[in-house]
């Protein structure tokens, strides 16, 4: 793992969630309540493993994130979640983002989600995620 790894992703509905590593923080939506920041640190550990999920996706190649018309159309669906993510790895910055907006995703687009649902899993073991708030309300 490079010294200068680290990465920021900002995902869910209007992107409202976020983990950051650079500013060792996380963002939690509260839906109807707005958002609530905290400190958060991953260990070294925890980051090797990240980072080793990272390469495993091919992290720094170019990624397939909208899928193919199928009889000319595209089918969407609301609401939906979006990523954005910004990652440094040995001086170079990568930016992936990733739209919940198509009723069928890419493959690179499933392997970028569910890198996020791994990295979240990770920030939801944590006692300074599980001392924010529940989130009231919802999403229709």
């Amino acid at each position: 793992m490079p010294d200068d790894f680290g990465f920021a992703v900002q995902f869910g509905v209007d992107k409202k969630n976020e983990i950051n590593t650079f500013e060792e923080t996380v963002r939690k939506d509260l839906i109807q309540n707005g958002t609530i920041t905290t400190s958060i640190t991953l260990t070294e550990k925890e980051m090797q493993q990240i980072y080793e999920k990272m390469k495993d996706v091919h992290i720094v190649e170019e990624k397939k994130l909208i899928p193919e018309p199928i009889d000319g159309e595209i089918c969407y669906q609301q609401p939906h979640e979006e990523d954005e993510w910004k990652i440094r790895i040995n001086g170079e910055t990568i930016h992936h983002s990733v739209s919940g907006a198509y009723c069928d995703s890419t493959a690179d687009a499933s392997e970028l989600f569910e890198l996020r649902n791994y990295i979240f899993d990770i920030v939801k073991r944590k006692d300074t995620y599980k001392d924010l708030p529940e989130a009231v309300g919802g999403y229709d």
